[in-house]
Order: C-alpha cells, then sequence, then structure tokens
C-alpha cells in the first residue's frame, strides 16, 4: 500500500523519531511511505541521506508541496493518511483528493484510511477511545470520518513501535564485549558502569551528577548532543569529578542510540521515542516526560508506572526526575534490573504498533 504519513516537529526528536521509524518499518515490510514534514532537519542525523531517497520505499516530501495543486496533481492516491500527533493535513491536499475521488475518471476510487495517530500514553482514556470514528464536520471531504489510533501498553490499545527483526539485532550487539560495543563511538571504557543521559533540564540533574560523583564504584556518563550537553555543561566545569567521567556525544541516527542504548547500564530517556526505545533495551531506565505547564505529565507518568508496576524506589526516581518531588534517591540496582526485565517482558506479549496498523486498514478498506 502508499502511505501519506504527515509530521509537524515540535520537539525535534520525538515527532521526527517516531514519524521516521513507522515509515521505515512500514517500508520494510513492502509499504511505500511519503513522509510530508515541515522540518526534515533532524533526518539529517536521524537517517542520513533520507531527505535525498537513500531508503528504498520512502519519499520525503516538504510540507510545503501539500499545498500546491500542482505538484498533488502529479502524485497518486495514498490508500492511508496518517496525521501524526494531532497535525492536519493541509485543505488543499484534502480537497484536491476530494476533486480526484469525485471527477469521472476516478468514480470508483476510494477515500484512503485516514488516521489520527495520537500521542503514547497509559491513561485509561487511551482504551476507550483507541480505533473510534471520528465524523469530518467541515472541510472538502466533510461527511467522511478518520479513526483515532492510540500508540499503548495494554492489550487493548495500539501497541508500541517494534520492528520484526529488533529482538535479533539487539542479541546480535549484545554478544559484542562492552569494550567493543563502545569503541563504535570512540568511547575508551574502563570497567565503570555506564549511563546514558538524554532529558531536557530536570532540576535533580544536578543531584544525580554529585550521587555520580560520590559513588563507591567509577561511573560513566555519556551525554547525548543538544540540551543534555548543555545542561550538563551548565553544571560541570570539568569532565571528570570525583568517581565519574562525563563523555560528550554527537548526534546520533536511530540505529546507534538504539546500540548505545543496549550497551549501557542504565538509560535515562525523555519524551516518547526514546522511552520505547529504552524499554526494548531492557536495561534500567529513567523517563522524563514532556513538561506542560498545567501539570497534567504528572498523571501521564503515574499511568506509566502503575501500568508496569514500578516498585516504590523506581517510583520515587520518577517522581524526582520530573520535578515531583525533591529528594532523589537511586533505587537498588537489582530492583531497578527486574522492573525493567519484567516491563520488556509484559510489552513483547503485545502486537508492535505497525502490526496493528497494517490490520486495522485492511480491516477498513
Amino acid at each position: 500500500m502508499l502511505w501519506d504519513i504527515f509530521c509537524t516537529v515540535i520537539d525535534n526528536y520525538g515527532d521526527a523519531g517516531v514519524c521516521w521509524r513507522l515509515s521505515h518499518d512500514l517500508s520494510e515490510r513492502g509499504h511505500q511511505v511519503r513522509l510530508w514534514m515541515d522540518d526534515a532537519t533532524p533526518l539529517g542525523w536521524m537517517a542520513p541521506g533520507a531527505i535525498h531517497g537513500a531508503y528504498p520505499g520512502i519519499t520525503v516530501l516538504p510540507w510545503s508541496h501539500a499545498h500546491d495543486t500542482n505538484r498533488l496533481s502529479k502524485l497518486p492516491m495514498a490508500d492511508v493518511w496518517i496525521e501524526a500527533f494531532g497535525c492536519e493535513i493541509a485543505t488543499n491536499f484534502i480537497a484536491h483528493a476530494a476533486y480526484s475521488i469525485s471527477s469521472s475518471e476516478q468514480k470508483h476510487s476510494k477515500h484512503p484510511i485516514w488516521i489520527n495517530l495520537e500521542y503514547l500514553s497509559a491513561e485509561t482514556y487511551v482504551e476507550r477511545c483507541h480505533r473510534l470514528p471520528s465524523p469530518v464536520l467541515h472541510g472538502p471531504l466533510q461527511g467522511h470520518h478518520k479513526f483515532f489510533f492510540y500508540p499503548g501498553w495494554t492489550a487493548r490499545t495500539g501497541g508500541l513501535l517494534r520492528e520484526p527483526d529488533l529482538c535479533q539485532r539487539q542479541t546480535q550487539w549484545q554478544r559484542l564485549a562492552r569494550q567493543e560495543q563502545l569503541q563504535h563511538w570512540q568511547i575508551d571504557w574502563r570497567g565503570e558502569t555506564v549511563w546514558s543521559l538524554f532529558c531536557y533540564e530536570p532540576l535533580a540533574l544536578a543531584t544525580l551528577l554529585e550521587r555520580l560523583q560520590a559513588a563507591d564504584t567509577p561511573q560513566l556518563l555519556l551525554v547525548t548532543a543538544g540540551r543534555a550537553s548543555q545542561a550538563v555543561q551548565g553544571l560541570l566545569t570539568t569532565s571528570t569529578a570525583g568517581a565519574m567521567r562525563v563523555h560528550y556525544l554527537p548526534h546520533m541516527t536511530q540505529q546507534a542510540y538504539d546500540q548505545l542504548l543496549w550497551s549501557c547500564d542504565v538509560n535515562c530517556v525523555r519524551g516518547e521515542d526514546s522511552i520505547v526505545r529504552a524499554l526494548w533495551a531492557g536495561k534500567p531506565w529513567l523517563w522524563q516526560i514532556y513538561p506542560q505547564d498545567d501539570g497534567v505529565h504528572a498523571d501521564k507518568l503515574n499511568a506509566l508506572l502503575d501500568t508496569l508496576h514500578a516498585p516504590a524506589g523506581v517510583r520515587h526516581l520518577h517522581h524526582c526526575w520530573n520535578d515531583f518531588s525533591p529528594d532523589c534517591l537511586l533505587p537498588a540496582m537489582t530492583e531497578w534490573q527486574a522492573f525493567a526485565h519484567d516491563a520488556r517482558q509484559q510489552m513483547l506479549e503485545q502486537t508492535d504498533l505497525t502490526s496493528q496498523l497494517l490490520l486495522f486498514v485492511e480491516e477498513n478498506r
């Protein structure tokens, strides 16, 4: 099938990251994807060459082209439209599709399956709203409908992105020695406990750095490019302090980032895409949820911790890391590791997001 996936980039990582992973997964399963983005800059390092057609089956198109009727007239109608994260397809694009469907030469054409792919959440409303139709009340396709499709953490949701060969690739990578793994990024590993850090600017970051500096055993902190590096550099004046060494990473491809998570002992992640990848890594993880002014992100965090049966120590650390609690205590590593292992096993029992989307489209064509 031919899929149109629409993505407006807000955070530069999660939005683009999820849409690219979905596009790539679909193409690997034999489908054609047109990925419409208002800012494709992140793909320059997430998936080098993607903008120039280096990935068979995927065409990256500027969002502005969706407004250009002349360009649209040269494109075949897609089987599926996906509005990612509540973005709205351009009116010109919809109007062109409506005209094509109603024209005499296209009178037997069907309207594409129109899906609003929502944000990832473990809150209870997700199960109630997943797969529900929503009537289009205005515009060129008034009277048609789109469907809400919710990724999620339970069997009654759309599941999580997980490529069919993910576990196999992970197993192959983890057969390598830790030193060999980290040498891929010119990291000199000296037997330390290894942390990856991908975050915004949590108030508890200073406390975490102090904990690592004062640890009884050597610690290595691998800091991702962007806001995480800026935050750490604003708190530290040297790359070595006490028991902790710091290594600043460049921007990484999605494949390399997955491998990094597989190589670390603890993964601090943020937003939607990286929490899913940390979960598949099966290592202790610490999630900084995207902060919202009205504080509703606390409900979203607690819903996930409840769903995954987080023990008290892990729950408390997450509350601290997300600025809901002032006291930042690290849980016992054995407890944290058991939680991460159990959460991964729980989610592996569910059907992945792409497979569920494919089944849903087939049912509604």
